[in-house]
Order: structure tokens, then sequence, then C-alpha cells
């Protein structure tokens, strides 16, 4: 390492921020895109990442970056200085804005295989709504009011099952399931959006958007002031298919966006249904040549059921192998949420003894639902990723 590279890590390290914020930081880089993040955050933590970035990067990185790599570089190392992280981190928390790497224990177990994770993953509200099943119900933002009704009536009937209804909090389609998955007060919404939470896209989903933080999650791969730029909902759609058993399409013109995520679902072995459409109706044409290539259609909620495995709405069983916390760890773990945290911080939250945290602590990280790295507390998402080479590493998310 360069005595400039080390300079910068030992400056970075003294100022005791969590992973989560470096991560944040460097996302918020200049054109710091999914695929450039995924080539920082390679062989590195977020800290080392950002150390790399002050010191301007180095031969490696920029030949991986492409023929405008040192360009690049060069402007991520002005940002980077000029950034102030903590400031960017306390913004981040103030708005209840989380951030978790792909590498990082806490990262949603859905996207373990998934042939293209997002880098990052910015959340609000709570992700342990991501665990049991999941449907997608996607469609035009020019819909009708046929389409409508049936996105509506779906996401609530799902959701009275105990499916957690996927969408992406437009207009349209998206916006009529997220209203049904909400109204029915049962399973948690799942909301993907193209861009940072800080924001409301588009503005007259507002009301909406804070339903479905309160009472599920809204994620992002985008950092925070970040515009919903044309190029963000394709990467968005391949996020909605990752996260779901089933994709439903109610309604999708000809060259509608839905059919991008029909695409990513199918690259993810990801069934797809639709549902069938007036034949002279503009707004079912992708829908009804789905269907006419082979698509299952969905005419009732039963359809989606019975093909998501479920019988008469009951929940599958969970594949949570972990043993469930007693009271004060449960306690303990609800403290801690989705953000890493120091032991003051839990004390102050958990509202229980120091005798009583630290026997909570100790029995989590021993079952594997919370790991510790240099002093921060985090949840684990999977406890198959506190591998060896992962506790090692000092990464934390």
């Amino acid at each position: 390492m360069s005595a400039e590279l080390f300079a910068a890590a030992t400056l970075a390290a003294d100022s005791e921020l969590p992973g989560a914020a470096w991560l944040t930081a460097l996302a918020s880089l200049p054109g710091a895109g999914p695929r450039r993040l995924q080539l920082l955050l390679a062989q590195r933590d977020p800290l080392a990442a950002w150390a790399l970035v002050l010191a301007g990067g180095n031969r490696a990185l920029c030949h991986e970056l492409g023929s405008k790599g040192q360009q690049l570089l060069d402007s991520w190392a002005r940002a980077a200085h000029q950034l102030d992280v903590g400031e960017l981190w306390e913004r981040s928390i103030q708005m209840g804005i989380g951030a978790v790497a792909v590498n990082s224990p806490a990262f949603p177990e859905q996207f373990r295989d998934d042939p293209e994770p997002p880098a990052v993953l910015f959340h609000r509200g709570n992700l342990d709504v991501l665990a049991g099943p999941r449907v997608a119900i996607i469609g035009t933002r020019k819909c009708t009011r046929y389409g409508y009704d049936i996105a509506n009536e779906f996401a609530r009937d799902l959701a009275v099952a105990g499916v957690a209804v996927v969408s992406g909090l437009a207009l349209g389609i998206d916006a009529a399931a997220h209203h049904g998955a909400v109204g029915a007060g049962a399973a948690p919404p799942i909301a993907v959006v193209a861009n940072g939470l800080d924001s409301v896209y588009p503005r007259s989903n507002r009301v909406l958007w804070e339903h479905v933080v309160q009472a599920g999650v809204v994620l992002s791969e985008a950092p925070l002031d970040t515009e919903p730029e044309r190029w963000r909902f394709p990467a968005r759609n391949r996020i909605i298919a990752a996260l779901s058993d089933i994709v439903v399409v109610v309604e999708s013109h000809a060259r509608g966006g839905s059919l991008h995520t029909v695409a990513e679902a199918e690259r993810r072995n990801v069934p797809v249904m639709a549902v069938p459409g007036p034949i002279h109706s503009a707004a079912a044409e992708g829908t009804n040549s789905l269907l006419r290539d082979g698509c299952a259609p969905a005419c009732s909620v039963d359809d989606i059921l019975l093909e998501l495995g479920l019988v008469g709405g009951c929940r599958r069983s969970s594949s949570e192998t972990r043993p469930l916390p007693n009271a004060i760890s449960q306690q303990v773990l609800e403290a801690i949420g989705w953000q890493p945290a120091t032991a003051d911080q839990l004390l102050a939250r958990a509202c229980c003894s120091v005798a009583e945290l630290a026997s909570a602590v100790e029995n989590l990280a021993n079952t594997g639902w919370i790991s510790n790295t240099d002093g921060w507390f985090e949840r684990v998402g999977r406890p198959e990723s506190l591998s060896p080479s992962n506790a090692e590493s000092g990464y934390l998310g």
C-alpha cells in the first residue's frame, strides 16, 4: 500500500463510522453505477474502497473501468475529498435510510445466487418483510380501469393470503397494487424504486410511499439525491424480478417496460403469469402476447396461489433454521434494526440491564442472528454468509 493510500485509510478509520457510511459515500460518487460499484467493492470492503478512491485509484482499477478510467478516477478523487462522509451518513440516519452491500452478512438472501445483484441496496422500512412468499404485480402506467381494479384486487387478496406484493411504486398498475396491499393490512408491501430514497417519484404517490415504508419496505440501489434517470428503470426491474417468486403482468402495451421485467424474470427462471385482456385494448396487447407465447394465465388470485404452491391461502413453512431468540434477545435484535449499532446505542434502545444485554448479544451472535465487527453489531440476513472468510474480513455493511 502506498504512503498516500495508507494515510487515507488511517484518516478514515479514525472517524469510527460504520461500513454502511462509507458504502453510502461510494454510491454517491459521480457516475458510480451498479457495475462500477461492483468493481470498487470487489475484494475490498467499503472503507478500503473509499481510501483507494481518495488516493486516486490504482492501475488495475483504472484498467477495469475502461477507456475513461483515469478520467473517472480523477473525478471520484475530487468528489471524495469534498464529501463529508459523516454528514452524509447522519442525513441518511435522520431519514431512516439504511445501506447494505452485496458482500455483507445482512444482504438479503434473495440475491444470493442472482446473476446481477445490486452492489448496494438502500432501504427505508423493515428488511425482515422480505421473508416469505413474494409476488410482483406489474404493468403499464397508462392502465385502464379494468387493469387498475384487477391489480388492486389481486394485491389485496394476495396480502390477505400472506403473500407480500412487490411492485415499483410508479403510476398505474404499480400504484393500484400497492394501494391494494397496504389497504389489506396483512402481508407487508415491498417496493423497488429507481431514485434516491430521500425523494418521492412520482410526487403524487407521496402518501402511498409513506404507507409502504410504515407497513413494509422501499428499496433502491440509487443513493441520496439521485433523480430517476431513464436507465435506472430497467435496472430497477431486474431487482423486482429477483425478489419475486412469481411475476404477474396485469396490463402491458406491446413494447411496455413491464416486458423488460418479464425478460429479467425469465433470465432467473422466475415464473411469469399474465392477466388476459380485451383483444382490442392496446393496454392488453403485451399481456395477450405473453399468453400466446405460453405464459400461464392469471384469471384469479387462486391461479397465482396455486402456481406459488400455497394451498387454501396458507403460507409456506419458513426455511429459517436458526433457533428463535428468547424475549430479551428478541428485544435486542429489534433494537439493532437494520443499521449497524454499538453496545452503548443498544443499551439505550433496548431498555435492559448491562448483564441482560451482554447475554443477549452473546446468544444472538452464537446462533447466527448478528455479527460483531470492531464493536459494531449488525443483523445477519442469512446464517450461511457467516463463513470464516466473511467473519475474518473485518467488513461491516
